[in-house]
């Protein structure tokens, strides 16, 4: 196994403890768990609703708020699992956010079956708005 099959299956194993032990989704029943990896190091989160739907939060941005709270600014790959029976990838929302930290990062997908899917993040957000968008 490659050095980099290796940090995929650690930040899938991240995402999988986050999405059992953090995961609070009692009205869609859809748990989510997600791990960034940035520097080297591996920031995991979970999905969290709320009674106002709009106000719930998405696993990937957890883990990408954890690794921003770090100090840090650029996020390599990320990795999400999730109890569904096909490999479920990021939302608009979230492709934006991590947009932001990693415009050409690795995004790996996992449904509960063990089944998986990757794709570079422009391959799944094309012709993303970012930063430079803003000059």
């Amino acid at each position: 196994m490659s050095e980099a099959d290796e940090r995929v299956e650690e930040m899938l194993d991240a995402a999988r403890e986050a999405m059992e032990r953090g995961s609070y989704a009692p009205y869609s029943n859809f748990n989510v768990g997600a791990a960034v990896l940035a520097d080297g190091e591996v920031f995991a989160g979970a999905n969290v609703e709320n009674a106002s739907y709009p106000m719930s939060v998405c696993a990937e941005r957890n883990a990408v708020a954890a690794a921003v709270i770090a100090g840090k600014r650029s996020i390599d790959a990320v990795a999400v699992v999730s109890r569904a029976s096909d490999p479920t990838p990021p939302c608009g929302g979230c492709r934006q956010v991590l947009n932001e930290f990693g415009p050409q990062m690795l995004v790996t997908v996992e449904s509960a079956g063990g089944k998986r899917e990757s794709w570079t993040l422009p391959e799944i957000l094309p012709h993303a708005f970012g930063p430079s968008d803003l000059r």
